[in-house]
């Protein structure tokens, strides 16, 4: 429709912050074939933001990574939600214990405002996880998603 009717995202970070993070899903993803997308919105859809992070998951069709080996980090920022969704290759090598300690270590993060730090701290640790189970190949690999951060309404 009409541009001035769009309603633009609310910004949670300054175009620096976001940068920040956009490098660090590219240095992780330079040394793995996995994928690492950041989606941010302000209040969650579902009660449970693991549901709605596998929702997002599939509705990115993160699912069609060629090693299934996408990983999603959601963000429902107004309502201090989270959940991280692995797809099932990343899934069966780590596990819900990888899982439940990245979502420990960000909110601990977030807890003292730190909100860029925990997600580039997370994005570092899932990069290193993906590394170990998926390395990069340079005769095969390429960069099958986005790596910005998706903001949602």
């Amino acid at each position: 429709m009409f541009g001035i009717f769009k309603k633009s995202p609310k910004s949670y970070f300054s175009p620096e912050e976001n940068e920040v993070i956009v490098e660090a899903i590219r240095k992780a993803e330079q040394r793995t074939s996995g994928e690492i997308r950041v989606y941010v919105e302000g209040k969650c859809k579902l009660v449970n933001p693991v549901h709605r992070a596998k929702a997002v998951f599939h509705q990115l069709k993160m699912e069609q990574t060629a090693a299934r080996n996408g990983v999603l980090i959601y963000l429902a920022m107004d309502d201090r939600q989270l959940a991280v969704w692995g797809d099932e290759g990343i899934h069966q090598r780590v596990g819900d214990e990888f899982w439940n300690k990245e979502v420990a270590l960000i909110i601990s993060e977030f807890n003292q405002q730190h909100f860029v730090d925990g997600i580039v701290r997370i994005i570092r640790d899932i990069g290193e996880a993906l590394v170990t189970h998926f390395p990069y190949d340079a005769a095969g690999d390429k960069n099958e998603l986005s790596d910005d951060i998706v903001f949602g309404k």
